[in-house]
């Protein structure tokens, strides 16, 4: 067969189908309102700088962040000798008694944590009334200067006036006791307080709980008197939420009723209560790994006549990486830009009218954190200076206007701008981090040198060499689903129409989302995309913000490869070599092994130690998984220098690793894996498949690596004698793949882990071709879970369903992974991932599923369309990559290929795949090889 070369920078002509709209590229969110709430607001960011926009008329709050502000300091969280309990716990495990092994672990073979303050000196001090005068508990006690505040704060008092705060309040209230009620015992149910309480009625302490459990305190009759009687209640919230919190389900009410009653029967407590904050500084709780943090706010407060605001509009073109904000007031058409520079290491903003004289706002700087100031630097400039709490990070950040004509004066914290024709905002930010290991930095370093860097050049410029920086990583690729009637509508009413209409476009939107998510947060030489990527404004973040490397870090970078970003690894591979060397003091202390080993969850810090509990903290296949990033990488790069000097010294040191830590097991002879975990599923265990599955595929990619690169022969060799020795995958009694060496499986369980599948997706240990029937016994498995899930497990689920070649099923869960969150898994309306709440992962996950969709290349050839959807009837794609060093374009008609072009990267034969026909191309580095939907040469 010949086939026609094409030069490399040569394009598809595209078909007649899609002449008419090729021009008409469809890579805007917009919304015809503000954002109400933070998952409304739209994203950006360079990699270290991420802001949020939440683009109001009256007032632009704009929520920053700085990828290195985390809590936390360099430390060891290393538990020393813990490994003198390895055998004990194996033998408890082998024995069947888990809880037994569980306990043991939880005591002498969980990581260490942070030091933490005398709890119990400041409790003895806070119960002593220090700081406070009188007893607020009386009831003659004077509160009448007290503020007021919700009761109950169901989300914590953070989020009813006491923001950010851990420490000591008093709570007061009164409830007239009706005369029937005289002579009983009542129960005072307030349900859940965070975290201690003290609760006194009419001066007598009637309630003492320390932990989260329900609060239900019987009052003897003794204590009620007829009329007014007085609620007292001394609260202390050591850290995160805080305050009486009330039942999750909200319509239950917090109460006092007589006994053997209930609370419809009582007098609800729901209302306003008096407060006053008695200590604000509690000591330290001890953590395992440090949070993510958020660093600022900046609000604009514009100086404007209280008219109606018409023609609004806030947008995000992810094609340039700028977000707009236009409307219309009093005759004047405003609008600004905004986006995060990586050239200039600045997050900018641009306002313009087209009317002169009619910019005029008050620019403030704050932030969340409680050792937080605001300074004038100059007549147009400011800066904020935060410290994190109990940690070692401070950071510092500076505003600075530009204006064109009126007026710029920097006073009393604030920048204030009148009458001006044209401003430009720049906002940037540093912290004293240097690395894992050094804090020594000084937090005005990077904002010296990137005003330094942006003095003198026009906003145009700023805005060129931003976007041309960016469009060098998006620009690598382009999706086409066609064309839609709900592309007219704002981005939250087309979310709420996708599972019920045809928007394949919606889908193509969504994948370069991902892309776009993935640049703003992952740049070469920049931080890891974390768990929320690089945006976070919470103190305590969910999970902490950190890297929980049981799937949801990896899945961060799967799009990487096959969403042609492949640069964006550099962040992730950065953070692997960081892993591996405190991983390695991990492995010795708690296997005595050699090598590397990376638990379940990681930090700014590095921390490789088990954290949280024994049930599902000691999981010790995260090195495992992320060497397969490597591997991927050169798979698809075929980079043998990169492999030479990065990918196979890292993934060898994590194989050392399983090579010291794999045991026979005394009642199969199968090596395994013991003690770990199917994560976050079925307790501490030994044996789980998916540690047998990644295991196994390190052996074997380690064996290929020292192959190709005629290095270690020896090694290579006991590799290839341990790799047959490890636990097989199992076919249980229900048909389905075994998560565990037993047969145990509960076919009911609808866990959001599916983690025996990690051989089908991201693995390639179960394939069709290599086990059919096992890899329908991972489907059935897949089956029995069910559809539902977490926002970041419907993402995983459209992999596996790609994989299993069922276009439909796979895009039944892209509809729910693209639907409304209305507090379920979802979408937000700014696209972000709802688990919820809010990570990322999803959004990267269900990119790259899309794509895995109609490419995939891990059976060793180019299986073009494997599980196209009826949905996506017709589509072009162009950039996207396969393994072997191959970059493809395509295009599809009515469900059929009509054309592919085959890039070659790196030569070498490339076989190809499409339904029942097949090509074989020797193919040379840098040339295009152009087929139709026959695969015969065009």
């Amino acid at each position: 067969m010949r086939f026609k070369l094409l030069l490399s920078t040569s394009f598809l002509i595209l078909t007649a189908h899609f002449g008419s709209y090729g021009q008409e590229n469809n890579h805007t969110l917009w919304y015809n309102r503000a954002a109400e709430k933070w998952t409304d607001a739209l994203p950006i960011g360079n990699g270290r700088l991420g802001a949020m926009i939440f683009a109001g008329t009256a007032v632009d709050h704009i929520q920053f962040n700085e990828e290195t502000l985390w809590t936390g300091a360099p430390r060891d969280y290393n538990r020393k000798g813990a490994y003198q309990y390895l055998p004990e716990i194996r033998k408890l495990l082998a024995e069947g008694k888990q809880a037994a092994a569980e306990a043991l672990a939880q005591e002498h073979f969980m990581g260490l944590q942070s030091s933490s303050g005398d709890r119990k000196v400041w409790v003895n001090d806070i119960k002593a009334r220090k700081g406070i005068i009188g007893n607020p508990s009386l009831t003659n006690f004077d509160d009448k200067l007290w503020k007021n505040i919700k009761v109950p704060a169901y989300e914590g008092w953070e989020t009813v006036g006491l923001a950010n705060l851990d420490g000591a309040v008093w709570f007061r209230t009164t409830f007239d006791v009706p005369e029937t009620w005289l002579g009983k015992d009542l129960v005072l149910d307030l349900n859940r307080i965070r975290d201690q309480d003290f609760t006194y009625i009419n001066g007598e302490m009637v309630g003492n709980t320390d932990n989260t459990e329900p609060r239900k305190y019987t009052i003897p009759a003794k204590l009620i008197k007829k009329g007014k009687n007085t609620i007292a209640i001394q609260v202390l919230n050591y850290f995160d939420k805080g305050g009486l919190v009330g039942y999750k389900d909200t319509s239950k009410k917090i109460g006092i009723y007589p006994v053997g009653t209930g609370i419809d029967q009582g007098i609800s407590l729901v209302k306003e209560w008096k407060y006053l904050i008695q200590d604000e500084n509690p000591p330290a709780v001890p953590q395992y790994q440090g949070s993510y943090q958020p660093f600022g706010d900046l609000n604009l407060y514009f100086k404007q006549t209280k008219s109606i605001v018409t023609n609004y509009k806030r947008s995000l073109d992810i094609s340039t990486a700028v977000a707009k904000t236009t409307y219309t007031l009093n005759g004047v058409n405003y609008q600004r830009e905004y986006f995060a520079s990586q050239p200039n290491q600045a997050i900018v903003i641009h306002l313009t009218a087209d009317k002169k004289s009619a910019i005029s706002f008050d620019a403030e700087l704050s932030s969340v954190h409680r050792k937080s100031s605001v300074k004038t630097l100059g007549n147009n400039v400011i800066a904020l200076s935060v410290q994190v709490k109990d940690g070692a990070l401070m950071g510092e950040s500076r505003l600075t206007a530009v204006i064109k004509n009126g007026s710029v004066k920097a006073i009393n914290g604030k920048i204030s701008i009148n009458q001006a024709d044209e401003v430009t905002l720049y906002l940037t930010a540093g912290t004293n981090y240097i690395n894992a290991q050094n804090v020594s930095g000084n937090p005005a370093t990077a904002n010296i040198k990137a005003l330094t860097g942006l003095k003198g050049k026009p906003y145009s410029l700023i805005k060129q060499n931003h976007i041309k920086e960016y469009q060098s990583y998006y620009n690598t690729f382009s999706v086409n689903f066609g064309r839609s009637e709900n592309e007219s509508l704002p981005t939250d009413e087309r979310l709420a129409k996708f599972g019920t209409t045809s928007d394949a476009a919606f889908a193509a939107l969504y994948m370069q989302y991902g892309r776009y998510l993935l640049i703003s947060s992952s740049r070469p030489g920049t931080q890891a995309a974390n768990l929320q990527g690089i945006w976070n404004d919470l103190l305590t973040p969910p999970w902490g913000s950190k890297y929980t490397t049981n799937i949801n870090l990896e899945m961060n970078y799967w799009p990487t490869e096959i969403l042609n970003l492949s640069a964006l690894n550099e962040p992730l591979f950065s953070k692997i070599r960081g892993l591996s060397k405190t991983g390695a003091e991990t492995a010795k202390q708690y296997y005595n092994a050699r090598g590397w080993v990376l638990h379940h969850n990681t930090d700014l810090w590095n921390g490789t130690a088990p954290i949280n509990a024994s049930n599902h903290g000691i999981w010790v296949s995260g090195g495992g998984w992320l060497s397969q990033h490597l591997w991927e990488h050169y798979q698809f790069s075929k980079d043998r220098k990169f492999l030479e000097t990065e990918a196979y010294p890292l993934m060898k040191q994590a194989a050392l690793f399983y090579e010291d830590f794999l045991v026979k097991d005394s009642k199969t002879g199968w090596l395994i894996s013991t003690p770990s975990n199917s994560p976050e599923n079925g307790g501490l265990v030994a044996g789980p498949t998916m540690d047998h599955q990644i295991i196994r595929s390190l052996f074997n990619n380690c064996i290929k690596a020292s192959e190709a690169l005629n290095t270690d022969a020896d090694f290579r060799k006991t590799l290839i004698e341990k790799v047959k020795q490890i636990a097989p995958n199992q076919i249980g009694k229900y048909g389905q793949l075994q998560e565990w060496l037993e047969d145990k499986d509960d076919t009911t369980n609808k866990h959001r882990h599916v983690s025996h599948l990690w051989g089908v997706y991201p693995g390639n240990d179960i394939t069709w071709d290599g086990n059919e029937k096992m890899m329908q016994a991972a489907k059935q498995s897949l089956l029995y879970r069910g559809d539902d899930a977490t926002g970041w497990s419907l993402a995983w689920k459209i992999n596996f369903w790609a994989r299993f070649k069922d276009g439909d099923h796979a895009m039944k869960l892209v509809k729910m992974l693209m639907k409304p969150a209305n507090n379920g898994a979802g979408s937000y309306v700014n696209l972000f991932d709802a688990h919820p709440p809010f990570q990322i992962d999803g959004n990267f996950g269900g990119a790259a599923g899309i794509a895995e969709m109609i490419v995939q290349s891990h059976q060793g050839y180019l299986d073009i369309l494997p599980a196209l959807t009826s949905a996506i009837p017709q589509g072009e794609i162009k950039g996207l990559r396969a393994r072997g060093g191959f970059e493809l374009n395509l295009t599809w008609d009515r469900g059929q290929l009509t054309s592919l072009t085959v890039k070659s990267r790196t030569g070498g034969n490339c076989k190809i795949r499409y339904k029942n026909k097949n090509a074989n191309i020797e193919t040379k580095a840098g040339e295009s090889y152009q087929l139709d939907g026959d695969l015969k040469a065009r």
